[in-house]
């Protein structure tokens, strides 16, 4: 087995996988949380990265790309107050869920980026993290923005890179182009060994993984749920 990255891994794959940064305006008491409680928590702009850096000790870190509305990530450190939580989302909307959810659940162990996650993973150590979340990123259906997927062998492979042995990927997705694609890319990888042996494992909902407002929309809406799980080797 060779950690070295794909012969066919393109970095130009990597860099600007999202578009507008901010949807519909904010209202007051958001605006203040982004004003008061986001430096706070925020991760530090340049500079190395740790768990120490980051949360004060050496703890297990997690780290969740794109995290929406930041129920997902609020759940998980919640559950798990001992681990500290990276998340990165790069739509302010979407980070101003998140705070939301801190600040009501006083979730010390959170700490936020505003902007693409690999810009984060590549000043953490490598095998430094426990798990990396990936769940409901935009499919880009069509062939031709097949490139602006995240998961495409660039950015997997820094994931590889940053996952400790026996860390843990997990995959999410309610859209069949992105879950043929996504088995596609992680079944052409040797670093990585889906745990999946029958069919409930990846149709059912694990206990410890929050349910988000994508999925949930997506069963109302009649459409299936993909849940994957992936062990770095």
């Amino acid at each position: 087995m060779s950690d070295t990255p794909h012969a066919y891994s393109d970095p130009t794959t990597i860099r600007r996988l999202y578009g507008r940064r901010q949807g519909h305006k904010l209202r007051q008491g958001q605006s203040a949380l982004v004003e008061t409680l986001l430096p706070e928590i925020t991760v530090p702009e340049t500079g190395p990265l740790d768990a120490t850096t980051l949360f004060g000790d050496d703890r297990p870190i997690e780290l969740e790309i794109g995290f929406g509305a930041g129920e997902h990530l609020a759940e998980q450190a919640a559950m798990r107050p001992d681990h500290g939580f990276i998340g990165c989302e790069p739509f302010l909307n979407g980070v101003v869920g998140a705070l939301g959810h801190v600040e009501r659940e006083g979730l010390a162990n959170v700490r936020l980026h505003m902007g693409d996650a690999l810009e984060v993973m590549e000043r953490l150590p490598d095998a430094s993290l426990a798990r990396v979340y990936l769940l409901h990123p935009d499919p880009w259906p069509k062939a031709r923005h097949a490139k602006r997927r995240f998961m495409n062998h660039g950015p997997m492979d820094a994931i590889a890179a940053k996952l400790r042995p026996g860390g843990e990927f997990r995959f999410g997705t309610d859209h069949p182009v992105y879950c043929r694609w996504g088995m596609m890319v992680m079944g052409a990888r040797p670093d990585f060994r889906w745990t999946a042996t029958r069919p409930s494992d990846f149709l059912v909902r694990p206990d410890d993984w929050p349910d988000s407002r994508y999925a949930a929309k997506a069963r109302r809406e009649g459409r299936e749920v993909w849940y994957f799980r992936y062990v770095r080797v």
